[in-house]
């Protein structure tokens, strides 16, 4: 079976301000460092990267550099480019994480893998929400190549069944779209952003 991991790293960024947010230090990191060392910890045949930045992508090595389709580019275009290289490959399961959840460890993404089926995708879930990292079975790549606009695959994880989720906390799940979303994370940690433990 080819499983293939698929990190998506080319957001705008807009809410951030100047600063490309996955290069913001985070626990002595860059943000984007902590998805690609998960990534890293996760028994797959092939592991991408979607990202038009080449200081982003220098912070994946081992990965292959899928480009994006620009700083205006949405979601799902990024989406769409990293599941067509997928598909080139072969892949029977993709794994795909983004670049801006810095908590998500490798063993929530080895668990998500193990929940996909061959007909039947996985993803993470506090409960609440349904979300990446999420797995799909080669039987919906198709309908991952086909969302439009800033849209992601969260779609096709709201009819999942419950055996398809693996539960995690709410903290695990926090994302970075600010530069208040960092602090309030980095605050979270024990720490002030950009400091080591």
């Amino acid at each position: 079976m080819t499983r293939v991991g698929l990190v998506l790293a080319a957001g705008r960024s807009a809410r951030f301000g100047l600063e490309n947010k996955l290069l913001a230090p985070f626990r002595g990191r860059p943000l984007a460092a902590w998805a690609a060392e998960a990534m890293r910890g996760v028994a797959l045949d092939h592991r991408l990267v979607v990202t038009s930045s080449a200081e982003v992508a220098a912070l994946f090595e081992g990965f292959e550099v899928v480009p994006g389709a620009g700083e205006m580019a949405g979601q799902a275009d990024s989406l769409r480019a990293g599941v067509a290289r997928a598909w080139a490959l072969g892949a029977e399961r993709l794994l795909i994480a983004l670049a801006d959840m810095p908590q998500v460890g490798a063993e929530v993404m080895e668990a998500v893998l193990a929940r996909c089926s061959d007909t039947c995708a996985s993803a993470v879930t506090d409960g609440r929400r349904r979300m990446p990292p999420a797995c799909f079975p080669k039987s919906d790549l198709a309908a991952l190549s086909g969302l439009q606009g800033d849209r992601g695959a969260g779609a096709l994880l709201r009819g999942l069944p419950a055996t398809a989720l693996v539960r995690v906390s709410a903290d695990m799940l926090a994302d970075v779209d600010t530069v208040a979303d960092l602090a309030a994370l980095a605050a979270s940690n024990g720490h002030e952003p950009g400091n080591r433990p």
